[in-house]
């Protein structure tokens, strides 16, 4: 009897066009029944390295490269029942909603404007006690210290912009730009005034274009780190680098817009790999399903890459031809009463 592998599960989530589900896949599958489609998936056992296996030999790297951090979650408000999933706040949503947390890493090679999935942590602190942050500093160490990746800066969100994480970076040898809150405490007048919101700093027109250094509250004595005011038309973010040397705003600007690609990145996840549409309620599955979602997000990044396209003009157009059949041979015709 044949049984389903990920290699034939990847596929079907290549391949759907809309609906994701175990049923579908047994009903447009002639070899699989869903109890098998069912069983492959609670007896794999897919781990985040192996997503870095399969995009390793594709990666360009550079040691300009950045590494940008941020998480997402997989919108689970209307399942009660399904594994992982807790309460947690949502961007997406703008507010709460009981889904599952993922902190994942992309690489961007600013030269050739690329960029990759390399890691990705499931936030499940009840089942291994690490938060969000422990899950990058995991990430961070493994990629310095075990796969050598090339890359000078670490680019995060302001969630990300504590003592912990980036005194673990600096410790690394790495840079870092990252926005920080606006209520944040800083100085910077080197101890002769209190502790000020970092919103509420004062500017020369030197300072606008240079930076200025500050010491965060909470940070050992000595240290200091540059900031930047970065204005736009709706808003203004003070980007924070432990790179004293840098001396241009526009770099600072120019360096946190590249944190947009893993935005880039959970979007097309989300709408071309069925990342969230994973209705099955165990653990095991939910956590072989998100891999393989990420597997396929490759594949078609991969594709995308080859033929200059968009991922989204890769997954499409696989329909084509099916719409043209449809059109010159309409299989239901179209009339009128």
């Amino acid at each position: 009897m044949v049984k389903p592998t990920r290699l034939d599960y990847c596929q079907y989530l290549l391949s759907t066009p809309l609906n994701y589900t175990l049923t579908h896949f047994a009903d447009h599958c002639e070899q699989f029944s869903h109890d098998q489609i069912n069983r492959y998936l609670a007896g794999d056992n897919l781990r985040p390295r192996y997503v870095w296996q399969n995009v390793k030999p594709h990666l360009e790297q550079t040691p300009e490269g950045y590494v940008v951090f941020d998480d997402t979650v997989i919108d689970k408000r209307y399942a009660k029942k399904i594994a992982l999933a807790k309460k947690q706040y949502s961007g997406n949503a703008r507010g709460t909603i009981n889904g599952i947390g993922i902190v994942t890493c992309v690489y961007v090679n600013p030269v050739l404007d690329r960029f990759w999935l390399m890691d990705y942590r499931i936030y499940a602190l009840d089942s291994d006690g690490k938060t969000k942050l422990d899950h990058v500093q995991d990430m961070l160490s493994v990629f310095v210290n075990a796969r050598k990746i090339a890359f000078s800066t670490v680019l995060m969100d302001t969630w990300y912009a504590t003592k912990k994480v980036m005194l673990h970076i600096e410790s690394l040898g790495k840079c870092y730009y990252c926005p920080m809150k606006s209520n944040r405490h800083v100085d910077d007048s080197n101890a002769t005034r209190p502790y000020q919101r970092i919103d509420s700093l004062s500017w020369t027109a030197t300072e606008q274009q240079s930076g200025k250094r500050i010491k965060i509250r909470g940070f050992p004595k000595h240290h200091k780190v540059k900031v930047f005011r970065v204005a736009s038309t709706h808003r203004t973010d003070y980007v924070v680098t432990n790179d004293l040397s840098q001396s241009d705003a526009s770099v600072a600007q120019t360096a946190c817009a590249w944190r947009w690609k893993i935005e880039q990145f959970h979007r097309e996840a989300k709408q071309l790999t069925g990342l969230e549409k994973c209705q099955c309620r165990l653990a095991r599955i939910v956590r072989n399903h998100v891999a393989c979602a990420f597997l396929v997000w490759g594949r078609l990044m991969r594709k995308a890459q080859e033929t200059g396209q968009t991922l989204y003009e890769v997954k499409y157009g696989m329909f084509a031809e099916y719409l043209r059949q449809e059109l010159k041979t309409p299989s239901i015709k179209m009339d009128f009463a």
